[in-house]
Order: structure tokens, then sequence, then C-alpha cells
């Protein structure tokens, strides 16, 4: 059955969960806003947004060194409990983010993380393309916009897509796991290292 996307948003907004689980939960509760809820708190899907302001003291620092030794990733990712730390799953996520970094070459964590000046270089950058390529200046906003997320997809860890499933990102990853183990988890920071390159 087709699902309004007024609902999506009202069910997106009160569980803080993704919007393709907000979808499948009110197909599968055919439109039954109240049975969705339930169907996404049964999944573990429900109320991610009221984990992530929860403090994340403890994890693991993961090591990834690619076959060839010519790269290596470290990478320190965040929960609330030593047990969460523990757990398979989420041991597995942080080596397959290490090993996603290794091979997808992230400048930052977030676009959160990306210094100001870097920013508005980049849209000076985007603008003056924008305007050479004939583009009027009342698109020029949007243009600018669309590609700053381009920019985003490319060197942010969060928003890039998954090296092993492209078609969710490496947040969505981590909302998966998140929702599964019932905690805030975070990347805190990572190193990639490159073998013969320049030191900046």
């Amino acid at each position: 059955m087709g699902i309004d996307a007024s609902q999506v948003k009202k069910l997106r907004d009160a569980t803080g969960a993704g919007i393709m689980d907000c979808k499948a939960a009110l197909q599968e509760a055919e439109g039954d806003y109240e049975r969705a809820l339930v169907i996404l708190r049964e999944k573990g899907l429900a109320d991610a947004k009221k984990r992530s302001g929860r403090s994340t003291g403890e994890g693991i620092i993961d090591a990834y060194i690619h076959l060839n030794n010519r790269v290596g990733v470290l990478v320190e990712v965040n929960c609330e409990t030593d047990f969460v730390a523990r757990n398979e799953q989420f041991r597995a996520m942080v080596h397959d983010i290490a090993m996603h970094i290794a091979a997808a070459m992230p400048l930052y964590v977030s676009s959160g993380d990306i210094p100001e000046q870097v920013l508005e270089q980049e849209r000076q950058i985007y603008r003056t393309q924008a305007l050479n390529e004939g583009k009027q200046e009342k698109f020029v906003d949007k243009i600018v916009e669309g590609r700053l997320k381009k920019y985003y997809e490319q060197y942010c860890l969060l928003n890039q897509p998954f090296v092993k499933d492209p078609d969710k990102t490496v947040e969505q990853l981590i909302g998966e796991v998140a929702a599964s183990t019932g905690e805030n988890i975070v990347v805190r920071r990572f190193a990639r290292f490159q073998l013969g390159e320049e030191l900046g």
C-alpha cells in the first residue's frame, strides 16, 4: 500500500528511527500509526534519538592493516557500556569501519568536523564553477549546496557509502548496530596511515 511521506515524517520525528525503517513499519502495519510504533519498538529501532545524547565512555580501539602492509588504520568507536564493547556484533562493526577507512580514505568523521575555512573555500570553488558553467545566479546557491553534499559523501566517514554495502552509509550501519544493542554508538576519531605518503 502507498504510504504518505507525512506519515513517515511523523513516525521518524517520534522515534528517531531511519526513514526506510519507518516506511517499512508503516507498510507492515498497513498505515496504522500506533501499530507501526509498536513494530519499531519490537525491532529496537525506536528511541534512537533519545540514546544519541547518552554518555559513551566505553568502546574499543581497533586496527586494520591492509594485506600488503602499505595501509593501516586505527579507529576509536565508543559505546555506553563495557558489555556492548565486548559484544561480537559491535566489534565486527568497528573492524568493518576500520577496513572501510582504509579503502575509502575519509578525511573527517562528520561534516561538523570540517574546518570552516575549508568549507568556505569549497563553497567559493563550487560557486565559481557554477558561474563559469553559465548557471543563473538564482540557482547557484542550490548548486553549491548540492556539490557540498557530494563533498561530504566523498570525505566524511559517516556520509560515505559503506564499502561492503554501498546501499547504506556508514552512519546507517552504526544506527543499525545501535538499534540492535540499545546503546548510543559514536565514532570518536581515526587515523589512516599510507606508506610513503607526504607528511602534512
